[in-house]
C-alpha cells in the first residue's frame, strides 16, 4: 500500500466515525435506550431506600405513623 492510499483509508475511516458519532449525539436516535437506563436507575434507588428502611428498623415506625394518620382522618 502506498502512503496516499493509507492516508485516504484513514481519512475515510475518520469521516465515517465522526459522522456516526455526530448522528448518535444529535440525530433521531440520540435517546435510544435512555428510558430503560433511567427506569433501571430509579428501581435501584427505590430498592436501596426500602432496604435502608428495613435495616434501620423504620418500617414499624412508618407503618405506625400511617396507621395513626388514617385513624385520625377516618375518626376510628
Amino acid at each position: 500500500m502506498t502512503k496516499d492510499r493509507v492516508k485516504d483509508r484513514l481519512l475515510g475511516a475518520w469521516v465515517t466515525w465522526t459522522s456516526a458519532v455526530a448522528e448518535r449525539v444529535r440525530g433521531d436516535r440520540r435517546d435510544a435506550g435512555a428510558g430503560f437506563v433511567e427506569y433501571a436507575g430509579l428501581m435501584i434507588l427505590i430498592a436501596g431506600i426500602f432496604t435502608l428502611i428495613d435495616q434501620i428498623g423504620l418500617d414499624g415506625l412508618i407503618s405506625g405513623a400511617i396507621r395513626n394518620a388514617v385513624t385520625q382522618v377516618t375518626g376510628g
